[in-house]
């Protein structure tokens, strides 16, 4: 299974960026999905989470402002990201947990992709 991460960039601050990651591999079924965000020097930390049926969880510094999707056809999940500010500057991360096997849960991450936020 491979998780692939695109739509990050450079954007003023204010501004907006929509990233993607799709999953591929052998996949019986996805279940909860997430992306991540590591700053340098800093700990990787969880921006939002999204269930298989839809229930969503986020950040406190990014509630309001960011919006986590998913499309279980297409095994990929979206992060709209809105209001963007230089301390949301990092790489993005997905993850998620894979169902590979009808009794085998195994959980992914993808290669990341990198947010810079100027001010």
């Amino acid at each position: 299974v491979q998780l692939q991460a695109s739509g990050g960039g450079l954007v003023q601050a204010g501004g907006s960026l929509r990233l993607s990651c799709v999953a591929s591999g052998n996949i019986r079924s996805i279940n909860g999905m997430g992306w991540y965000r590591q700053a340098p020097g800093k700990q990787r930390d969880l921006v939002a989470s999204i269930t298989s049926g839809g229930s969503t969880n986020y950040a406190d510094s990014v509630k309001g402002r960011f919006t986590i999707s998913r499309d279980n056809a297409k095994n990929t999940v979206y992060l709209q990201m809105n209001s963007l500010k230089p301390e949301d500057t990092a790489m993005y991360h997905c993850n998620a947990d894979v169902r590979i096997r009808s009794w085998v849960t195994q959980n992914y991450w993808g290669q990341g992709t990198l947010v810079t936020v100027s001010s």
